[in-house]
This record gives C-alpha cells, structure tokens and sequence, in this order.
C-alpha cells in the first residue's frame, strides 16, 4: 500500500456500549464529522482529505459481542438495498476494513444494531479560488453580478434509500453595505453575508448602498482544516438607492378646534403643518418631494429639494405627497410611498351666551367652534361701540375682562372676518350675552 496507513475510529454510544473514535496518523487532517438529515436514514456523513488507506475498526468493548459477528457493507448511489459485502480482518477485540473507496455509503452490523455513514473524499471535490469581479448584465440597480473564476462543484451524497442530498460546502461571500439607524438618523454601514452551497460561475446579490469590495472564503472543510481559501474583488461603486422616510405631523389643535375625519393618515383641519424628513444612501446625486392633486403625479404642483423641511397644508381637498430620488446617471430610481393628506371643509360658529368669573370652569370664556379656518379677525365691543378686545387666531377667546377686570353682565357685540381652506369667505356679527 502506498504511503502511511491511516487508522480512523468513530466513537458511538451503542446499544451494547461500544465505543468508537477518530485517530488519525501523524501529520493527517482529521476526518469530519456532520449530521445528516433524518430522511437520509444515515447517522452522519464523513469528509476525508483523502480515502486511499483509509482504515477503520469497530471496537467491542463490552464482552458481550465477537469482533467476528460484526458484519460491513458498502453501497453506491443506488442506496442500501444494493449493499455489497466487504472483508474484514478481526484483531482481539476489533473488526477493521480498509475504506478504499470515497464518496460511498458504508454499513456496519453488530448484533441487533446498525451504523450507517456516507465518506466524502475531499480530493474529487477541491475548492480552488482564483478571482472575482463584478461584470455588467440585465441585474438593473436592485443587485449585482459578480463572475468567480475557480472551481468548487457541488458534493452530493446517498442516503440508505438511494435519495440524493447535497452537503454544503458553506461558502460565504462578504461585502459592505448600509442600514438605517434609527439612533443617529441615518444611514450607517454593515456586513452582508450570504452563504451558498457550492460554487457557482456567477454570483447575483444584492447591490451594495456603499463602496465596498466583495470577499469570497471557504469552504467549511478547508476552515476546519485550517486551510481555508479567500479571493477579493477590486472596490466596487454603489449604483443603488434607497431612502429612509419621516413624515410627522404637528398635533397643535385646539380644544374648539371641529375634528375633521380626514379619511387618510395625515389632514383634518387647516392650517395643518407636516414635518417631512429623508436620509439617502450614498449613490443619491438627485433628491425631490414632489406634491400632486392626483395619485398619479401627472401634474405636480410643488417640488422641494431639501431633505428636511415643513409644509402648512391650507387648502380643503386631498394632496399627494411622495419622495423621489436617484443616482447621478438617472437609472437608478427610488420612489417612496404615497402620503395623503386630505384638509376638510371650513367650519365657523360663534356662541352668544357665556359665564366669566363664576370659577365653575363652565363656559367661562367666549370663544368660536372651527375648522380649516386658515385667516381670521375678530373684534368685540361693548354696547357703547368701545372696542373691548381683538384678536387673529380662531384658537384664541374672550375672558370677559376688560384692562384685567371683569366688565358688567349684559349684552356685547362681536364682528368676525374669516377665510376657511375650502375659500370660502365668513363675515359675521352677532350679541354676546355675559351672565353672572
């Protein structure tokens, strides 16, 4: 037999307390050892570096059980129905065959159990890495192609049944992109790792947000052995993009402010102030909030390129709101979600009677019920036509007070001029009647 024998033991707890063990010869890389799925019918699966010489024996250890009664079988791809006997050479309390041949399925029988395993011979399934570079294709900007020159095919393997699996070499290609971080606000970078079974002659994955180089390593086997391969890309440029959007409302309404439904997430009564906020990854040349009367944005009516900004939403009707941006090419789009914010119709009613100065905090000042009222003037006056006070905000009201006193119970006078978001115009006067 050419060069050194190799002595391998599989360590097993069994049903008569056999043990088995991984030996190995000097200078030899160890065998490894991997689960196999259950539907296999197989205990494990074996790598070796190599199967020539490759020896293994069945240790009885506990009295019970002659090496002599221990009885292997090999099988091919047709499974274990079409096992084939193989000699053995007992040696106290050892049964041992020589494994000549990898990737074959072996079976060992000793008394009423049974072992099952497929070997890999790593030798008929190198892994050698040469090169990898991104190549241009029909991928458009949601990802990227790399082309890998090396070799690495795909090591598959039999269960008792004849099913064909495929054991995974876990090669990982690693490269840098970008995510949002709620914390800072922005677009921060992070590992992407994708892993593949074998090698393929290309590779598509998703576009990078960030200059980055694409790292390529393994396989599992290699790394175990301490031996694994790695190949790198030269940096490529991020042609992707992406956006991170915030749109808040201001909730500043007042307690006489009329509720408006508005039907979508954003609106409701005018003036109604909309904070928008973006972050864009680092391919953005382009940046655009486009406002539209339809959904459809065939006409827009208002274009902002700042990032941040706010917008006072006055007129009653829906406006359509998006966010757009892009590379410097132009090819590489990003369009946000649609926002609606619809305002409602005005509304404007005046009271006539309230309490001042009676501290129940009932009707204790005088102010209108309104909505989608976006101008406003009202002035009152006292029954001798003497402005008593004035003021320019719906919100705002009348405390019955005049110079910070109480004026007298009776009848007052206000004269209100208004414009609603829908356009429509309020010119109204009426009795305020103060009760004690």
């Amino acid at each position: 037999m050419r060069g050194f024998i190799i002595l391998l033991f599989i360590s097993l707890q069994l049903h008569c307390a056999h043990a088995y063990e991984l030996v190995w010869g000097s200078g030899v890389m160890k065998v490894l050892k991997y689960d196999a799925p259950a539907q296999s019918g197989l205990d494990a699966v074996y790598v070796a570096e190599k199967s020539e010489g490759l020896r293994l024996s069945f240790l009885c250890n506990s009295g019970n059980e002659s090496p002599s009664q221990v009885k292997w079988y090999k099988y091919s791809t047709l499974g274990g129905a079409y096992a084939e006997r193989i000699d053995a050479s007992i040696d106290n309390n050892k049964s041992t065959v020589t494994l000549r041949n990898g990737d074959m399925g072996y079976m060992v029988e000793y008394g009423s159990g049974k072992y099952c395993f497929w070997l890999v011979d790593y030798r008929k399934h190198p892994l050698s890495l040469s090169s990898i570079h991104e190549i241009p294709d029909d991928s458009g900007c949601e990802h990227t192609t790399l082309l890998v020159d090396g070799v690495g095919d795909k090591i598959g393997y039999y269960g008792i049944n004849g099913r064909k699996f495929t054991l995974s070499r876990e090669l990982m290609l690693r490269y840098t992109s970008l995510v949002y971080d709620d914390k800072s606000g922005g677009f921060k970078e992070n590992e992407v790792t994708e892993q593949y079974e074998y090698l393929p002659e290309r590779i598509r994955c998703k576009a990078p947000f960030t200059s980055t180089a694409f790292c390529l390593s393994g396989d599992r086997f290699l790394k175990e052995w301490g031996r694994e391969v790695e190949i790198a890309s030269q940096t490529v440029l991020p042609k992707a993009v992406t956006a991170h959007l915030t749109v808040t409302q201001n909730d500043d309404s007042a307690d006489n402010q009329i509720a408006q439904p508005s039907g979508s997430a954003f609106g409701g009564s005018a003036p109604c102030v909309i904070d928008f906020s973006a972050a864009v990854t680092d391919a953005v040349v382009f940046t655009e909030w486009q406002f539209s009367s339809t959904p459809d944005f065939e006409d827009i009516n208002y274009r902002q390129q700042e990032l941040n900004f706010s917008h006072t939403f006055n007129t009653e009707g829906t406006e359509y709101v998006r966010f757009v941006c892009a590379d410097s090419s132009g090819e590489c789009e990003y369009y946000s979600e649609i926002y609606p914010v619809t305002i409602g119709k005005s509304v404007l009613k005046c009271p006539n009677v309230f309490s001042p100065g009676n501290a129940d905090g009932v009707n204790d000042e005088w102010r209108v019920s309104y909505s989608s009222i976006v101008s406003f003037e009202c002035h009152i006056f006292n029954r001798y036509g003497r402005e008593i006070t004035s003021f320019n905000d719906p919100a705002m009201g009348w405390d019955g007070t005049y110079k910070g006193k109480l004026v007298p119970a009776g009848v007052y006078y206000y004269v209100i001029k208004a414009k609603g978001a829908d356009g429509k115009q309020y010119e109204l006067s009426g009795d305020i009647n103060i009760l004690n």
